[in-house]
Order: structure tokens, then sequence, then C-alpha cells
């Protein structure tokens, strides 16, 4: 009986090495590649669109770019109004008077072809604050505000040894929630990433709803999404700032608490600023709850 008791205890210490060992090889990788991309998705600037896709899709030049695709619509709404000022004519419907009409035209007509240069600058405004927030953080404290080193401190806490990792454990735990987190942080950001660049192409039309106040909606979501998008930035800058500001370096509970509410404030950060700006959700655990929502 208590040989038979010896050899169920030494499966189950298999096991749980074998779990720890799987998990510690995963979060290792995590460590060495997942941080350093964190920081080149979360804190974009003019540069980070700036590549010849973009640049031959906005040229004026290209027989296939979006200002020509916009510029065709436009004097398609052009000739709509003609044809709809004509026909009020004859019904007396009461219709945009034409000058009115014709300042719009020229207006966001100048708007739509300097397009690329209105989100350059949109980008720009918001990336720079973020920096200062981060060059004064870095000033204040010493080391440089980005994912890379917070990781770092973070493992300084929770202090897992690579050779007796032990997910069952507390610190284990801790380290495990991080990492998933991380994760999660990286496919959000990823997200707003592709959403921001969808955002630039579709800069022109936005601008050319303006011309017709029926369709002057579609820009108002447009510039709140797109904002919203941008101020991120400067939310992440700002929970980065205080979470390298906290006393992490005693090893305390409340400080691998701490680290925890600092990783939950970034995963929770586009829900905080699309219930102040509006805009869309960017996390992903939250879409993928509504999907299983509106699939049941």
């Amino acid at each position: 009986m208590e040989e038979s008791a010896t050899n169920i205890s030494n499966v189950s210490q298999v096991i749980i090495d074998t779990i720890n060992n799987l998990l510690n090889t995963l979060f290792s990788s995590i460590d060495n590649s997942v941080y350093d991309t964190l920081d080149n998705l979360a804190f974009i600037n003019v540069h980070s669109f700036n590549n010849s896709f973009i640049n031959d899709i906005f040229n004026h030049n290209s027989g296939n770019g979006l200002i020509i695709i916009a510029n065709s619509l436009l004097l398609a709404v052009c000739l709509y109004y003609c044809f709809k000022l004509l026909y009020s004519y004859f019904t007396g419907i009461q219709i945009e008077r034409p000058y009115q009409f014709v300042f719009k035209l020229l207006i966001f007509g100048i708007f739509i072809n300097c397009s690329h240069f209105i989100c350059e600058t949109l980008i720009y405004f918001p990336s720079v604050i973020a920096a200062a927030i981060r060059d004064v953080g870095q000033s204040a404290l010493g080391e440089e505000i980005s994912f890379s080193n917070l990781i770092s401190n973070l493992n300084s806490v929770v202090s897992v040894d690579t050779t007796s990792f032990n997910v069952f454990s507390f610190d284990g735990l801790i380290k495990s929630l991080t990492s998933i987190s991380f994760i999660n942080l990286l496919l959000s950001y990823s997200l707003r990433y592709i959403m921001i660049q969808v955002l630039i192409f579709l800069t022109p039309f936005a601008f050319l709803t303006l011309i017709n106040n029926s369709t002057s909606y579609f820009f108002k979501a447009w510039l709140k999404i797109f904002i919203s998008l941008l101020f991120l930035e400067i939310y992440i800058s700002l929970v980065l700032l205080i979470a390298f500001a906290l006393n992490l370096d005693n090893g305390e509970i409340v400080s691998k608490l701490l680290c925890i509410g600092s990783i939950y404030a970034l995963i929770k950060g586009n829900s905080y600023v699309q219930h102040f700006i509006g805009g869309i959700s960017t996390d992903i655990s939250a879409n993928i709850n509504l999907l299983k929502f509106k699939s049941n």
C-alpha cells in the first residue's frame, strides 16, 4: 500500500515537473522576444507609417492612388449637386445654396489632397507628448521607460529561479499572469496598429463625407476612433511612468500586487480611453467574449 502511494506521488511529481518545465520554457521565450516588439507597437510615430507603400498609395501621380479615387468621388458629388440643384428649380425643394456648396467643395477638396500630411500631424502630437512623458521619467528615475525595462524590473520582483520555477507557487502564479497579460497586450497593440493604418487609408474619404450633411457622421466617427487610438499612447506612457516610480525592489507581496495592478491598467487602457473619448475596443479578450455572446 505504501509502495502504491509512493508511485502515485512520484507520478504526480513528474507531471508537475513537466508542466513547470514547459511553462518555464514558454515564459523564457516570451521574455526574449515579446517586449521589444511591444515597444515598437505601443509607441508609434510619424516614421512608423512612413513607408513606400503608404507613400505610393497617397501619391497624386499614381493612377490608382487613394487621392485619385477620392477626387473622382468628389467630382461625382459635384455632378450630383448640379442635378439636385436643377431639380430643385422645378420642384421648389430647398437645398444647400450654391456658394455654400462651392465653399465646402474647395475647403474639403484641399483637405482630401492633403490627407497624408494631416494624418502625419495627428500622429505627431500624441507621439511627442508620450515621448516627453517617458523622457521626464527617464530623467527623474534614471532608467528608460519602456516595456523591455519593465519586464526586467518585474522579474527582479518576482525573482523566479529558472531552475526551480513552480507555477503552483505564489511567485510562479504572478510570473504566469504577467507573461499571459503581456501576450494579451501584444495582440491588443497589434490590432491597434492595424486599425490606425486602416484609418489612415480612410482619411480622404472621411473628409469627402463632410461635403454632404447626411454623411458627415462618418467623419465624426472616424475622427473619434483615430483620436482615441492615438491618445492611448499617452495613457500607456503615464501608466509605465507610475509603474517605474513604484518601489518594487523590496520583493514584498504588496510590490508584486502593484506589478499586477500596473499590467492590468495597461490591459484595460483601451477601455478607459474608450469611455473617456469614445472609439472602438482593441481589447482582444473583450472582443472574444463579445463574439462568444453573439454566437450564443
